[in-house]
């Protein structure tokens, strides 16, 4: 099994900074992808950003420009930095993992950390 554990959420205002991070433990193979979703009230969830092992990414057109995702292999966690955030910002955020076992596509989620962007 793999856990990921979220930190680095919080409140900040229109125009400013915070840093995702999130620590994936377990049976977690070299090669993945890792990355960040969202979900504001009342809205499914949608892609942040992803990252690969190999270091391809994957940007919501909301957030290119702005948010930058960083990975470590060695430690297994990947970061994300927001800058310039705008209250459409304002949702939970989850980190997420994908690997594939004899075949299968493995998803694995954390449990999430609220970012408010206040105006």
């Amino acid at each position: 099994q793999v856990q990921l554990v979220e930190s680095g959420g919080g409140l900040v205002q229109a125009g400013g900074s915070l840093r995702l991070s999130c620590a994936a433990s377990g049976s977690i193979f070299s090669i993945n992808t890792m990355g960040w979703y969202r979900q504001a009230p009342g809205k499914q969830r949608e892609l942040v950003a992803a990252r690969s092992t190999g270091g391809s990414t994957n940007y919501a057109n909301s957030v290119k420009g702005r948010f930058t995702i960083s990975r470590d292999n060695a430690k297994n966690t990947v970061y994300l930095q927001m800058n310039s955030l705008k209250p459409e910002d304002t949702a939970v955020y989850y980190c997420h993992l994908r690997q594939y076992r004899l075949g299968s596509e493995l998803n694995y989620w954390g449990q999430g950390t609220q970012v408010t962007v206040s105006s």
